[in-house]
């Protein structure tokens, strides 16, 4: 959700490190089980829908709600940054989460008319039992308001969460985690902890898997932060979690979880394990004592319990950004020192703000642009405050890898990476003040596989899985299981106005088209797609100015795959029911959204005094992925 230390001024002449091919050493991967069929709708919260319900009345049948639940179930509001859990002992059940802003404008209205943008933005936790036919819509307990009996058991101290992972353990358990940040008091600290919630079955282990991981049991802090405004002292973020579910007795159910925690502009890796099924955590353990600037780290699990966290890694001292790791034989006791896996070329998508522009201002991006580093000082782009000096709108996006491993293969002792940098060699001047390189140059971005192992250090790759001679691919996510590799990713191949040297989904006369779907395919045993399919049923615009009092887009940092049991499901943001409208605050600008502002008569406008009319309307959709 947050992206702290963000990274510019990458050059262009430098191409992907590709180290020596060993193709043979990738285990054969058979054909995929799931079909892609008719997208599902995650977060029902609009009129019409299933609507919210709390936890507590899910599992025990008791009737209670409360205002926050009252308004996810009318608000039409905005949901990013996707995760979904498949179970793997019954993968009829599947649980997704995401960044869920639908509580925000549940607590009154200003003197106009306006409702106060006051709530929290908190972890969903929508929920299927039918194979992701249909999911019921709820909150993750302990959201400020939650006075529900399942609202104590949540020992957090935050009114706001984000950045939500999830892992099943083999015995029912669903664990979520989750970065914390602002002071329920109101005031402008960011106590920036990171923390787990544990879900189970009501009936224990031998209960119905149908009702595994559904109660929710607790959540506690795993690191705390230090409070200070405006993301200063020590802040963490980036989170990851994976639950061990081999049959290795040594490690089995042990949940391990990861993150960047950020000091006054550096950041560094962290990784914490529970072995009593997060009731409580290990002392944070630093992965990384000889790097700076690094963040979104991952965890991988091989079926033989040995343990992998990747991460990506700048440097002052080099144009390329790495992918580094660190390895755990002892189900997590100790880690080895840090690896690079691999180097290459971060798309970085960057601008400079417009004269006219407020300077950025650093703080969370729940509601706001980012933070300003280097030459490009806005990462993304809209109108007003948040304009730029191309004039182009577009969301924020970084290269990003991720890693899995299969739990069910012993043999197989392969991490398998994907990550989505600059093609080498498709760099082109812009034009403009845009860049994806550095300020002024462009390129195509692409997901690239690899493969390794990571106790002997052989690797293949990175593999270009698709070509595609125009459209950028991005936001990739991999998982592995059941001797499958299965890859999701956003493509922007159905864009009309698609130009290495300008963002997704803009034109050269600054129109915005829609411009991105959700991919997937399985890997070969090259690491080459296999029966990559459309996803989404839609193609989505993801440049509207939802955020930042609807001046900016903001599409999350990440989209979720996962598979077990030989059923794999993805999921993704999604724009189709969002709205447009005229902002008379622009005079009718691109981007601008449905909503409604009367002029003053100093020339000012009021707040938006129908926020829930669908201008607002981003949501988390999923399907069954190959």
């Amino acid at each position: 959700m947050r992206s702290v230390a963000y990274r510019f001024g990458r050059r262009s002449r430098f191409a992907v490190a590709v180290v020596g091919a060993a193709a043979a050493m990738v285990a054969t991967i058979p054909a995929s089980a799931s079909t892609p069929g008719a997208d599902t709708r995650l977060s029902n919260d609009a009129p019409g829908t299933s609507g919210y319900v709390s936890n507590y009345t899910a599992v025990t049948g008791r009737p209670y709600t409360d205002a926050t639940l009252t308004e996810c179930s009318r608000a039409r509001g905005r949901q990013n940054e996707p995760a979904v859990a498949v179970n793997p002992r019954n993968p009829l059940v599947i649980v997704g989460s995401s960044n869920d802003y639908c509580c925000v404008y549940n607590d009154g209205a200003d003197a106009n008319g306006a409702p106060l943008p006051v709530g929290p933005i908190w972890l969903g936790y929508y929920r299927s039992q039918n194979g992701g036919t249909s999911f019921q819509s709820s909150l993750v307990p302990g959201y400020p308001g939650d006075t529900s009996p399942y609202g104590a058991r949540a020992r957090v101290r935050t009114a706001g969460a984000g950045d939500p992972v999830l892992a099943w353990d083999g015995d029912g358990r669903l664990f979520a985690g989750s970065e914390s940040s602002d002071d329920p008091a109101g005031s402008k600290k960011t106590f920036g902890d990171v923390w787990v919630a544990t879900y189970r079955n009501p009936a224990g282990v031998g209960g119905s898997t149908l009702d595994d991981g559904k109660e929710f049991l607790r959540s506690v802090v795993v690191a705390h932060g230090s409070s200070a405004p405006n993301l200063n002292g020590v802040f963490n973020d980036k989170t990851s979690i994976a639950a061990d579910r081999t049959h290795n007795p040594a490690t089995r159910g042990n949940v391990y979880f990861a993150w960047s925690r950020f000091t006054n502009g550096g950041s560094n890796i962290y990784v914490v394990r529970s072995t009593d099924h997060g009731a409580t955590f290990s002392q944070p353990k630093l992965l990384t004592t000889s790097q700076n600037d690094i963040q979104d780290p991952d965890i991988a699990i091989r079926g033989d319990g040995t343990v992998t966290v990747t991460w990506d890694a700048s440097s002052k001292k080099s144009a390329l950004d790495s992918v580094n790791y660190a390895v755990s034989t002892n189900g997590g006791a100790t880690w080895s020192p840090a690896r690079t896996l691999t180097t290459y070329i971060s798309y970085d998508a960057q601008d400079v703000s417009a004269p006219t522009a407020e300077a950025p201002v650093s703080g969370p991006d729940f509601e706001g642009p980012g933070e300003a580093e280097a030459a490009g000082n806005a990462r993304d782009c809209g109108v007003l405050e948040s304009a730029c000096a191309s004039g182009y709108i577009f969301f924020r996006r970084t290269t990003s890898p991720r890693s899995s491993a299969d739990q069910t293969a012993p043999a197989n002792p392969l991490v398998y990476v994907v990550l989505d940098p600059v093609v080498p060699g498709s760099q082109v001047p812009t034009g403009t003040t845009y860049g994806a390189v550095e300020v002024g140059v462009g390129g195509q971005s692409a997901v690239y596989a690899l493969a390794f192992d990571p106790l002997t250090g052989r690797k293949t790759g990175p593999v270009r899985i698709a070509p595609q001679a125009e459209g950028h691919q991005l936001f990739a996510d991999v998982a592995a299981d059941s001797g499958v590799v299965h890859v999701l990713w956003w493509d922007s191949r159905n864009d009309a106005c698609y130009s290495p040297a300008r963002p997704v989904g803009n034109c050269a006369d600054r129109r915005l088209t829609a411009s991105l779907d959700a991919y997937g395919a399985t890997l070969s045993t090259d690491l080459t797609a296999v029966g990559a399919s459309r996803l989404s049923d839609v193609t989505s615009n993801p440049n509207w100015n939802q955020f930042a009092g609807r001046t900016s887009p903001f599409a999350g940092d990440y989209l979720w795959i996962d598979s077990a049991a030989g059923f794999t499901f993805s999921t993704w943001t999604d724009y189709r029911n969002t709205l447009p409208g005229n902002d008379p605050r622009t005079a009718g600008t691109r981007g601008d959204v449905l909503q409604c502002r009367t002029q003053r008569a100093d020339g000012t406008y009021t707040g938006d005094t129908c926020p829930r009319a669908g201008g607002l309307d981003q949501d988390i959709y999923g399907d069954r992925s190959p």
